[in-house]
Order: C-alpha cells, then sequence, then structure tokens
C-alpha cells in the first residue's frame, strides 16, 4: 500500500471493529478512543513508508493497548488493575477469529443512559467514523453541539458503569428502534455525503448495509429491522448510476436504469413482500415501499406517482417531519402539477430554514412552471447553501443552463 488516501481509507473501515475489540476488553470508551486515535496516528505515519501489515487489525489493537498501558503506569496506584489487564493482552494477530465487535459496540452506543441525539453522534463518530465537523453538518446542528453530545455521550457511559457486553432480550428490544435510526444516519452520510468533493461514500453505505445484514439475522421476522434492510438495499441498487465518469451528479429522472443493481432490487422487493402482509407498519418499510415503486418502473415517465404521494402520506402519519413533507410536495407536484407543489412549499419552508434542499426543489418547480429567471435564483441560492462539491456544480449547472 503507497499514498495517503489509501492509508486514511483503510484506517477509517478498520477503526470501528480496533475500537470494538479494546472496549470490550478494557471497558473504559473515552481511554479507548484516545488509544484509538494515537494508534490510528502512528498507521498514518509507519504504513505508508513500511508498508501494510499483514493484520493490520492486531497492529492496530497491539499499538493502542500499549498506549493504554504507557498511561495507566502513569496512575498505577489508582489504575492497577486495568494495567494488569491490559498487560495480559492477546498478542499481535487477529484479535478474536471470526469474531465482529462492531454491532456490539453499535449496541453500547444506544445505551438507554443516553439521549437519542447522544446516541446518533457518539455512534457516527465510533461506529461510522465520521468526523466532528461531518457529523455536525450531517445532523443540521452546530458543531459545538455535536462535541459536547459526545463528549457527555461518553462520560454518561463511563458512570452508568456500562459494560461491553450483550444485551439481555428486553434490553436489545428497548435498544432496537435508536440502533435502526442511527443504522439509517450513517447509511444516507454513505449514500449522500454531507460535504467534502465525492457525492458518495461507500464504504460507509457497505458498512450500513453490512450491520443491516448482521441485525437483521437476529431479527428475521422483525418488520422495521427487515424494512431498514430492504430499504438501503433498493436505494443502494441506483448507486452505480449516480455519478458520471467525471464524479459529476445524475438526478434520479436521467439515471441509466440498465446500470442499477437487479439482484439488489430483487432481494429488497422479496424482502419487503415476505414482511409487509404479516408485520405491524413502520416508516422504514414505508419508505422501502417506496424506494421500490422507483426501482420497479422501467422508465422515469412510467414511475407511479400516485401510489408515492399515497405512501407519503402514510409516512407523514408514522414519522412526521419537515424532510418527509418536503419529499410529499415532490411527489404531490408530480401529480397535481408544479403549481399544486409551490403553493405548498411555501407553508413548509420556514420549518427549513436555510435547507439547500428547500431550495432545489422550488428551483426545479419553477423551472417547470417557465419562471425562468426566480429558478435561476433558487439553483443559485441551493447552490450556495450546499457543503456537497457535486451537488454545488450539479445545482450550478442548472442555473446557468436556464440563464
Amino acid at each position: 500500500m503507497s499514498g495517503v488516501e489509501p492509508v486514511e481509507t483503510a484506517l477509517r473501515e478498520l477503526a470501528p471493529a480496533v475500537l470494538g475489540v479494546l472496549v470490550r476488553r478494557h471497558r473504559d470508551f473515552d481511554a479507548c478512543e484516545d488509544a484509538l486515535q494515537d494508534a490510528l496516528l502512528a498507521a498514518s505515519r509507519s504504513w505508508p513508508v513500511d508498508g501494510r501489515p499483514a493484520n493490520p487489525t492486531g497492529w492496530l489493537v497491539t499499538t493502542a493497548t500499549r498506549r493504554l498501558v504507557e498511561t495507566w503506569r502513569r496512575d498505577a496506584a489508582r489504575r492497577r488493575r486495568e494495567s494488569d489487564d491490559a498487560a495480559r493482552a492477546v498478542p499481535p494477530g487477529d484479535p478474536a477469529p471470526g469474531r465482529d465487535d462492531t454491532l456490539a459496540l453499535l449496541v453500547l452506543c444506544c445505551h438507554p443512559a443516553l439521549t437519542p441525539p447522544a446516541q446518533v453522534a457518539l455512534t457516527l463518530r465510533a461506529v461510522g467514523g465520521l468526523t466532528t465537523a461531518e457529523i455536525a453538518r450531517g445532523l443540521l446542528v452546530p458543531e459545538a453541539t455535536v462535541a459536547q453530545r459526545i463528549s457527555r455521550a461518553k462520560a454518561r457511559i463511563a458512570a452508568a458503569g456500562a459494560r461491553f457486553a450483550e444485551p439481555s432480550p428486553a434490553e436489545r428490544e428497548a435498544r432496537l428502534p435508536a440502533v435502526l435510526e442511527i443504522l439509517y444516519r450513517i447509511y444516507t452520510e454513505g449514500h449522500t455525503a454531507s460535504a467534502g468533493e465525492d457525492l458518495q461514500r461507500p464504504d460507509l453505505g457497505a458498512e450500513a448495509i453490512r450491520l443491516a445484514r448482521q441485525l437483521h439475522g437476529g431479527w428475521p421476522g422483525h418488520g422495521e429491522v427487515t424494512g431498514l434492510l430492504a430499504l438501503v438495499l433498493l436505494t443502494d441498487a441506483r448507486r452505480p448510476a449516480r455519478v458520471r465518469a467525471d464524479g459529476a451528479l445524475v438526478p434520479l429522472a436521467e439515471q441509466d436504469r440498465r446500470r442499477w443493481d437487479r439482484a439488489a432490487i430483487a432481494e429488497g422487493v422479496a424482502l419487503l413482500e415476505g414482511v409487509l402482509p404479516v408485520a405491524e407498519p413502520g416508516p422504514f418499510q414505508v419508505q422501502a415501499a417506496i424506494a421500490a415503486v422507483h426501482d420497479e418502473a422501467p422508465t422515469a415517465e412510467e414511475t407511479d406517482w400516485h401510489q408515492i404521494l399515497g405512501l407519503y402520506g402514510v409516512l407523514e402519519v408514522l414519522a412526521p417531519s419537515p424532510v418527509v413533507t418536503l419529499n410529499r410536495i415532490v411527489a404531490l407536484a408530480m401529480v397535481e402539477g408544479p403549481r399544486a407543489g409551490l403553493e405548498r412549499l411555501d407553508d413548509l419552508a420556514p420549518r427549513l430554514e436555510g435547507h439547500h434542499r428547500v431550495d432545489a426543489v422550488r428551483a426545479h418547480l419553477l423551472e417547470r412552471v417557465g419562471e425562468r429567471a426566480a429558478a435561476v435564483a433558487a439553483y443559485r441560492r441551493a447552490a450556495q447553501r450546499t457543503l456537497s462539491g457535486p451537488e454545488q456544480r450539479y445545482l450550478a449547472r442548472r442555473a446557468a443552463a436556464l440563464a
């Protein structure tokens, strides 16, 4: 392996599993994360020069463990027990052949002592590998707020005496809604990066799908677990057609549907058809159904927008939010015309003040009714408000084409 970017990519992929091993062994979440950061820094310096080790996970675990021992030895009287435990750590090699601690780490991050916003922030940091700034952009909150949530979350886990252990069936069930929401947020960041020059982050998307499969293995008949897995598969099936060779964004209506992953679509549809008749309806099942309608349409023009509009109406009841309402407005405009969508958009705009998607939808609808100057202005506002490079360029091109 050579070059900075490949090393950084590999380290980001390895970090959650390594942190899971460290926390399971040594309990102290905060100290383990600090030790992992030191190990990642050491790897970023040595691997490009010395080459990637045969067992990179074992290398990182061993290096991080040494950092922990060094830290604990500075305060031996207070931390003698932890130091002795760390000194008996498994030597370099696969820490636990066949064992994957990532999902257990995710469940730990959903500890009931934490508020839902803290659970999301901590998991995106520990399991998703996102920086504080990336989490803040994805959650639409200030970076300082996210930093405080993560810091307080780690302190609360420590104060609650949380241990890295398999939760009881009742605890698993209680934490499941938070786990599902967090997995979907991780997938969403991978599907459409909140910032940067790449539209997609396939590593995050693939990790979310892998964890969703693992979760589904534990709850094979659960409606919402199945719904989440179906949703990410049906959405990810379109990934190959979302970006041109030059990195430019391709909107759904213009995508080459021959490039869609038909195997993923078939799997997602089968999961959905198996669970919808028997499970209690839930938001992830409804979103998966919407994705299936898009995926099964032979062309953009043949999309059943009446069915999508009805499904968004159900979703507004099950999980109301401004974003759901915005998506329903898009479907309404496809069914009743762009004027109807613009009227509803005026009512919604104050609830999503400053969000680039409101301006992007407004621009598209204004373009459809022929108000070119207003559409250009809206496209330009949307381009200024998004932090995604591909989205900025796409919106700027739309404005330039109309102007």
